[in-house]
């Protein structure tokens, strides 16, 4: 029974796991009925687990990341921090997010949206903000930041079918107080995109309260 139950699990979690793709063939980019859109995209699962994964998940390439169930520490910190790289396609480079941090590799924002979907039991709900650690060395001059984040989205799993929402403006921007030192040092912007260079340290809190698994889809936008 034990070992039905987990290849029905792996099961699951692989039909939703779709390999890279072509992205130079894209569809009429129609959206289908769970909200998404049609066409070729990169699909990343990140998967809520009840206790902290023991394996050096280092270099594993999957299309998944592991956090807690329960992410917000005691002191109020959001206990995930999904490091990003900026490269030429998308890639997990570190799976284990249930010791504090994983890292996952993406394009610099522009030719792609992302979607996400909340799934498992009802009512497990995250947050995910993208932020930075701190203004460029090169750049600070003087000036002083600190970790950076924007408000980002919440996402609640509901009843019934779950749908697709937008959140590409959430996940590839920052929102800079006007007037404050790191909008200084980046000219005087008020949002910069993902792996702007006055920045740096890149990073995705997520916030965590009890959702099985976070869906998130990268779609390619043609120009």
């Amino acid at each position: 029974m034990q070992l039905s139950r987990l290849t029905l699990l792996a099961a699951f979690l692989l039909s939703f796991s779709v390999a890279d793709v072509s992205f130079g063939q894209n569809d009429n980019g129609h959206e289908t009925g769970n909200g998404a859109r049609s066409g070729p995209h990169y699909n990343l699962n990140i998967i809520g687990m009840s206790k902290q994964k023991n394996a050096d998940m280092t270099g594993n390439s999957g299309h998944r990341i592991f956090v807690l169930l329960k992410t917000r520490r005691p002191d109020g910190t959001v206990g995930t921090r999904i490091s990003l790289r900026e490269g030429d396609t998308y890639q997990v480079v570190d799976a284990d997010g249930t010791d504090g941090g994983a890292i996952f590799e993406l394009p610099a924002p522009g030719p792609y949206t992302i979607w996400v979907r909340a799934l498992g039991r009802p009512h497990g709900q995250t947050e995910m903000a993208t932020c930075a650690e701190d203004i460029a060395d090169e750049l600070d001059g003087g000036l002083e930041s600190g970790e950076i984040c924007s408000t980002g989205f919440e996402i609640e799993r509901k009843r019934g079918r779950s749908r697709f929402q937008n959140v590409t403006e959430e996940l590839t921007t920052i929102e800079l107080p006007e007037g404050s030192d790191a909008s200084l040092a980046c000219d005087g912007k008020t949002t910069v995109s993902l792996f702007a260079q006055c920045l740096e340290g890149y990073f995705w809190a997520y916030d965590n309260n009890g959702l099985r698994l976070l869906q998130v889809r990268f779609y390619y936008e043609e120009p």
